[in-house]
């Protein structure tokens, strides 16, 4: 085995995890994988990301369905309204230049991490635990579809927090639910780039293969990591993924400035949040200072 195949594979089950964890970034880390890692050019990594999505969301499906956290009906008509949704919006987004669907793509990245790191009372609350109304379902799911297929790719960036947000379903349900969504529209997808590209099956395979491995792991991991954290969690990976692609994407020396400011405001927004419970951040993002015990005494004694 080469190196290449092994770092291939190795980072494929960090695909896996993804998906099975957060239900998305997907395509997000499979496309650049397959394509400066494996050597994959564009439109053939495109469409091995489609299978390695598409059938490693469909395991991971059934992983979390064990634990009853799929809500059918709502995957089902999201990911039928969202097809329809992306299939107008392929069309649309053939007559807008590439450069601008990327910068697009990580503006909306970045105000999905916002909301979802700040998150709403109603989630943290008091989340939704069955099937959402189909009228809701079929208009996020247009909205959605018709966005991730003008921007060609995010899928799960959307839907998760569509369902979250917007849906009131609770992360870890959102996060199976959108699993469905993120398969019906990874087939579809697939079947027309089939018609043009040719696969390399036995590495497309191998990945698929280590990426399933990997969701088990996220699955797991979804239902033991707090509601909460895993939310923030989210929005944070989204967050540094939209500054990664703004800093791809933007004109020079622009992009080399968002990079730059993203790598040192990074790690000090971190040691801010560590350092001092009164950090800017920390208010920012809606989380309470730790209390003192004399604090804590008081909350009990009310």
């Amino acid at each position: 085995m080469s190196a290449i195949l092994a770092i291939t594979l190795l980072l494929s089950v960090v695909i896996g995890v993804s998906l099975g964890l957060l239900g998305g970034g997907g395509s997000i880390l499979t496309v650049p994988i397959l394509a400066y890692v494996a050597g994959m050019d564009a439109k053939e990594a495109i469409a091995a990301s489609l299978f390695v999505v598409g059938v490693t969301s469909a395991v991971s499906v059934v992983s979390h369905a064990r634990h009853g956290r799929v809500r059918w009906r709502t995957g089902l008509v999201f990911g039928a309204a969202g097809m329809a949704g992306a299939f107008a919006g392929g069309i649309l987004g053939g007559y807008v230049p590439g450069q601008v669907l990327m910068i697009a793509f990580a503006l909306m990245m970045l105000a999905t991490a916002v909301a979802m790191i700040r998150g709403r009372r109603q989630v943290d609350r008091e989340p939704t635990t069955g099937e959402l109304p189909v009228g809701k379902v079929i208009v996020e799911g247009l909205v959605v579809g018709l966005v991730t297929g003008i921007v060609g790719a995010g899928g799960g960036f959307l839907v998760v927090p569509a369902l979250a947000l917007l849906g009131g379903l609770s992360m870890p349900v959102a996060v199976a639910t959108s699993l469905l969504v993120i398969a019906m529209k990874s087939f579809a997808g697939l079947a027309g780039y089939l018609t043009t590209v040719q696969l390399d099956w036995p590495l497309v395979l191998g990945v698929t293969a280590a990426a399933v491995a990997g969701s088990f792991v996220g699955a797991r991991l979804a239902g033991i990591i707090p509601e909460q954290v895993l939310r923030k969690g989210f929005g944070v990976f989204v967050l540094a993924m939209a500054f990664f692609i703004l800093a791809q994407e933007l004109p020079q020396p622009y992009g080399l400035w968002v990079g730059g400011a993203a790598a040192v405001a990074a790690p000090a927004a971190v040691v801010c949040w560590f350092a001092t419970p009164s950090c800017p951040v920390r208010r920012w993002l809606g989380a309470r200072a730790p209390r003192t015990d004399a604090a804590a005494d008081g909350a009990l004694a009310a």
